[in-house]
């Protein structure tokens, strides 16, 4: 099979998708064994240790052919002749210790400390006076300056490492970027260029439940294509769009579809490339990159997480200091519209937390347009779950539309997540097409956590859930401006969770006091039921009455709700005008924690009326928790009845006039096909195609 030819270019070098070998690391390695080989073989050509006495009986028996001190290392070099090398008792010791050896002829080293040339003169001399040697048998003594490898690895060897270590480290930083390397390309611009070479493949169609978000940057995209259809009419380029919304609501996806879609070079990279610890380098790579976006415009610059570099300046710098990021965001605005800022550049940004970027950036001729991204409606939702859906094996009972009413409040993230999982639940459970079942384990994973199987809960506990659960379903079934549940489970999920109702709330932006204290009062309905029922409250109300105090007090302090404290607000959208001090007196303050204790009270005290009202509901809807575990909004109308109000649930109104909004668009599409026919211009009849009809909406049930 031939190698890929991403691994290797022709040259056998690694090309774009190969790994490079790390060669100076072996290189590094193999010196280490040179010097350490080198060090052991130089001392075992040392010779072999002989005693001053040895040495001393060797000279009188006429056997030293050689003498030398050696310099340096004081040591002394004995070398026998030729003859010698013949007698039994030489032979065997040399023999037995062959070496391989630097210097020449197997020799001998006398085994003592001489500090010096004159040292060793003074006890040879001293010896051959006491001895009277003759002076044939004396042997003349030289001396030599010689330095082995291991004297100069001793010396300089442990620097050359060291040199070499960092030599081969600053290569190995430099090696991977380019022409001067990256130590010195680190103000350099990190984004990633999109081209007609290097295309990304999503497009608008694989964005779904962002009409109006795709509108707008749809006309950015054909500005940049058909720049004359607005300019002809005086219009100019936008200069920047802002994409705000929370996490997962597809952002970066439009972002990418806006690459895909473009006819012109897309640079992408985001706001944490800018920040490094050195100082000016993100205000260098912010000069980079708008040169390089320069040299290819018209193009569209795309900042990813911009919140990262466009705080407000000022905030939490000390007195004096150079805030490096401030730097960064001045050459940011420089060049986005500065003095000497050419057109042709857009600049496209997401960011979740717009509350927090300075003034400077969100004016017109920055950023002319801030693109909200919210969380998908229960129309937008079934437009993402088809896209999602289109990849999965699916069985014939899967509704997106009912799965998008079982969805509420879930951004586009969640949803790719609940058709990923649901996928992965069949695969488990070997199924050859991923059904209803899988999609409803999905959904109840995300919501409430991987289910506990193991987790053992006594009778009476689970009893205790039943009921407060229950108190929930009821107490929302029963009152008008609450969200009634499309579903309720009592199966432990997650860390803490031994049960959860599921809501869909009605789309609306605006709630009045009633609304707020109708749902209050629903989520006070678990612990209401327990008092009722056991005459006893238990620890699981803990996150509904985190949640009612946060409402009540946003009654009284942020919307002015309240007759006493009066039309007051204190909430701060920028959250610096007051720093940290409260903007009302200890007297307001004591008002203020009267007066939501006196609403969570009342609200607690109706709720308590209305269950035990409907004591026998409550009953039968706790028992059949106990017996199923799971109940859905059809089993709620079944055993207590409808809701005694006119006015259809959101979950009704988006599921039941499927079947109608269907048949009316059947039958529009074969009045347009009669028409056609009529006129007898069938080429040109209008087709109407399955998604003309609007479906019923969740604001309006009666649209069609």
């Amino acid at each position: 099979m031939p190698d890929n030819p991403r691994k290797k270019n022709i040259l056998g070098k690694p090309g774009p998708g190969g790994k490079r070998p790390n060669n100076q690391v072996w290189i590094f390695v193999s010196l280490i064994i040179v010097f350490f080989a080198v060090s052991y073989f130089t001392s075992q050509s040392t010779g072999i240790a002989i005693t001053p006495s040895r040495f001393e009986d060797m000279v009188k028996s006429n056997d030293v052919a050689r003498v030398v001190f050696i310099n340096g290392q004081n040591t002394v070099e004995v070398t026998l002749k030729q003859e010698a090398l013949q007698n039994a008792k030489y032979k065997t010791e040399l023999d037995g210790n062959s070496v391989f050896g630097f210097n020449s002829g197997p020799h001998y080293t006398i085994q003592k400390q001489f500090f010096s040339a004159e040292d060793f003169r003074t006890y040879y001399d001293n010896f051959v006076d006491t001895n009277k040697i003759p002076k044939q048998q004396q042997v003349r003594i030289e001396f030599d300056d010689r330095t082995t490898i291991m004297d100069f690895l001793s010396t300089w060897g442990f620097l050359i490492l060291i040199v070499l270590f960092f030599w081969l480290m600053m290569r190995r930083m430099t090696g991977n970027a380019g022409p001067g390397g990256q130590i010195f390309n680190i103000g350099k611009s990190r984004a990633a260029l999109f081209d007609a070479e290097n295309k990304v493949k999503i497009t608008f169609d694989n964005v779904a439940g962002l009409d109006e978000a795709k509108e707008e940057v749809k006309e950015i995209v054909d500005f940049l294509k058909n720049p004359s259809k607005f300019t002809k009419l005086g219009g100019k380029i936008p200069k920047g769009a802002l994409l705000v919304g929370p996490p997962g609501t597809g952002k970066t996806l439009l972002a990418k579809a806006v690459a895909g879609e473009a006819a012109v070079p897309f640079f992408s990279l985001s706001g944490s490339d800018f920040v490094e610890m050195f100082v000016g380098v993100g205000a260098a790579r912010v000069r980079d990159l708008f040169k390089q976006a320069k040299e290819k415009a018209p193009c569209i610059v795309f900042i990813d997480e911009i919140d990262a570099i466009g705080r407000s300046r000022g905030k939490g710098q000390m007195p004096g200091s150079n805030d490096e990021r401030e730097n960064t965001l001045n050459s940011l605005l420089v060049e986005m519209d500065g003095f000497a800022t050419d057109s042709g550049v857009i600049i496209l940004a997401a960011t979740n937390r717009p509350d927090v970027l300075d003034n400077a950036l969100l004016r017109p001729g920055r950023f002319d347009r801030q693109i909200g991204i919210d969380k998908p409606d229960i129309v937008g939702r079934e437009a993402i779950f088809k896209v999602h859906l289109g990849p999965i094996k699916l069985a014939k009972d899967i509704d997106p539309k009912k799965l998008s009413a079982q969805t509420p409040g879930f951004a586009g993230a969640e949803i790719a997540n609940v058709c990923n999982e649901a996928a992965l639940i069949a695969a488990r459970k070997d199924k050859k097409a991923v059904d209803m079942e899988d999609f409803q384990d999905a959904i109840d994973r995300v919501i409430g956590g991987l289910e506990k199987k193991s987790k053992i809960i006594s009778p009476e506990e689970k009893k205790i859930v039943a009921y407060h659960e229950a108190g929930h379903a009821v107490a929302g079934w029963f009152l008008e401006h609450a969200d009634p549940l499309v579903k309720v489970s009592i199966v432990p999920r997650g860390v803490a969770a031994l049960g959860y109702a599921q809501y869909l709330p009605k789309e609306q932006f605006l709630y009045q006091t009633e609304q707020l204290i109708d749902e209050m009062c629903m989520t006070l309905g678990g612990r209401a039921a327990e008092e009722i029922i056991f005459n006893k409250i238990s620890t699981g109300a803990l996150s509904d009455l985190e949640r009612v105090t946060k409402v009540a007090y946003s009654i009284v302090t942020v919307y002015g709700m309240n007759e006493k404290v009066g039309h007051i607000s204190f909430y701060d959208s920028k959250q610096n005008e007051y720093g940290f001090s409260k903007p009302y007196s200890e007297d307001t303050a004591k008002t203020i924690d009267e007066e939501v204790k006196k609403i969570v009270d009342k609200a607690y005290k109706r709720t308590i009326d209305l269950l035990t009202d409907k004591k026998s509901e409550l009953e039968v809807l706790a028992k059949e928790l106990l017996a199923k575990e799971i109940l859905f909004q059809s089993d709620l109308e079944g055993l207590i009845g409808p809701r005694p109000f006119e006015k259809q649930t959101t979950y009704e109104a988006f599921t039941n006039n499927n079947g109608k909004a269907q048949e009316e668009e059947e039958e529009e599409e074969e009045e347009a096909i009669e028409k056609a026919k009529t006129d007898k211009v069938v080429e040109e009849a209008p087709i109407v195609e399955d998604n003309v009809a609007p479906e019923a909406s969740a604001e309006d049930p009666k649209t069609e």
